[in-house]
């Protein structure tokens, strides 16, 4: 007698993942501890990053912190509309941000804060944006960074297609016997961002066309409330091989080690050598945005073994055992981190809300007729409105005053003409009953 057919699930192998002696090594400068190690090709690419440079990369570290504290402290209080903490991400926005140069382009996600200030952005700008008040907040000429991507993954693309511009302008200058000084376009994004569709299109156009750019994944492990463990098999850095372009694996939490990183990404993506991708496995220590409970879907266990790493922690402790700084320093710092805290809380409890008429101004260069269409519908709308302080107790008939500009009153809810043809405009027309 035959055996009994095997289920289809019988019949799938198991699930499989590489052994960790195949798996993209994960290079490190600074240990937990704080003491430096050697790395045989990154460490060249930070040989001049002594005392001084350590100090200043922790200062911006610090004041990073401190500001994305402030905001969420003034999200907390209704000051701000949403904010997306990143708090332990420091060491891989601020040492990717100083391997940057001028002319490279920047393109990030709503979390890269600490890029924002290495850019040059004002807080004002930043936090503008989180207000409410702007859908920008900064010019990206201004500072060779865009604006935050709120889709995610948009941005990939963006930079893939901003990155061949840079390689076909170099063409063009090398055609017509110009120098053109070598750029590059850096692109953030999270592990759970690298599991959309835009970013495997992009790494496909960046491969086929050699594009110079870095992506630049910073795998806080936790895409919202997914693990990472659910979202890949393996470590990020190795889908660059995928696509025929060099991955490298770092602690995120090593602003050495991150430094290093970028400055050889970037220096191949400037020289021609083709795209690389940058894995910085680091912790988002807060919540994905100040509307996330991270306790639902996280154990504090992972948190506090998670927090021993902290990125601030460790650059202290080599600065301390192996430069001697002492306390004086720290303390310079904290009040430094302090004074622009505060500086940002003034700006925002300052700011105007902005005027909805001037939006209609913004869409076009010039004057557009459904634009105008729009804004005078929004006039006529505003118009309608009874004015209850002017204490009028005219008696008029407003059935007797006629005229495409004047308000209908319906069950006493102030409906605005239809700036056209002047019958009540079915998008504002109802009772109270229909709003109930």
């Amino acid at each position: 007698m035959d055996a009994a057919p095997s289920s289809p699930a019988a019949q799938v192998p198991a699930r499989t993942v590489p052994t960790p002696e195949v798996r993209t090594r994960l290079v490190r400068l600074l240990d937990r501890d704080g003491r430096r190690s050697e790395d045989p090709v990154l460490s060249p690419y930070v040989r001049d990053v002594g005392a001084d440079q350590l100090r200043e990369l922790y200062r911006s570290m610090a004041l990073a912190r401190r500001f994305d504290e402030e905001a969420t402290h003034l999200q907390r209080q209704g000051q701000l509309v949403l904010w997306a903490p990143m708090r332990g991400q420091e060491a891989a926005q601020v040492g990717s941000a100083r391997a940057l140069r001028p002319v490279d382009h920047v393109f990030p996600t709503y979390r890269e804060h600490a890029v924002a200030i290495e850019r040059g952005v004002e807080p004002a700008e930043l936090l503008t944006v989180f207000r409410g008040h702007s859908a920008g907040g900064w010019k990206p000429s201004e500072h060779h960074m865009n604006v935050y991507s709120i889709v995610l993954g948009c941005q990939v693309p963006h930079a893939v297609g901003y990155a061949m511009g840079i390689d076909l302008d170099r063409r063009a200058a090398e055609a017509e016997g110009r120098e053109v000084e070598p750029a590059a376009a850096v692109v953030y994004f999270g592990d759970g961002t690298s599991t959309q569709g835009e970013v495997h299109e992009g790494m496909v156009f960046a491969a086929s066309y050699d594009a110079p750019v870095v992506f630049f994944v910073q795998n806080n492990q936790w895409a919202i409330s997914v693990p990472f463990s659910t979202q890949s098999r393996v470590p990020l850095a190795e889908r660059a091989a995928g696509y025929g372009f060099e991955g490298i694996r770092v602690d995120g939490n090593d602003v050495l080690a991150v430094l290093a990183a970028s400055r050889y990404a970037l220096e191949k993506a400037r020289t021609g050598q083709g795209p690389v991708l940058v894995e910085a496995e680091t912790y988002r220590l807060g919540a994905h945005t100040t509307a996330d409970d991270p306790t639902k879907y996280r154990l504090r266990e992972d948190e506090s073994r998670w927090s021993e790493l902290d990125p601030l922690i460790r650059l202290e402790a080599h600065l301390r055992d192996a430069h001697g700084t002492g306390d004086e320093f720290f303390a310079d710092v904290a009040a430094d981190a302090q004074a622009f805290a505060d500086q940002a809380r003034t700006l925002v409890l300052a700011m105007d809300p902005p005027v909805l008429e001037d939006f209609f101004d913004r869409p076009y260069a010039e004057r557009h007729s459904l634009v105008e269409e729009e804004r005078a519908w929004y006039a006529a709308y505003q118009a309608g409105f009874a004015d209850t302080d002017s204490g009028d107790d005219d008696d008029t008939d407003d059935d007797d005053v006629a005229g495409p500009d004047r308000g209908t009153q319906a069950s006493g809810l102030t409906v605005a003409a239809d700036p056209v043809t002047g019958a009540p405009d079915a998008r504002t027309a109802g009772t109270e009953e229909d709003l109930a």
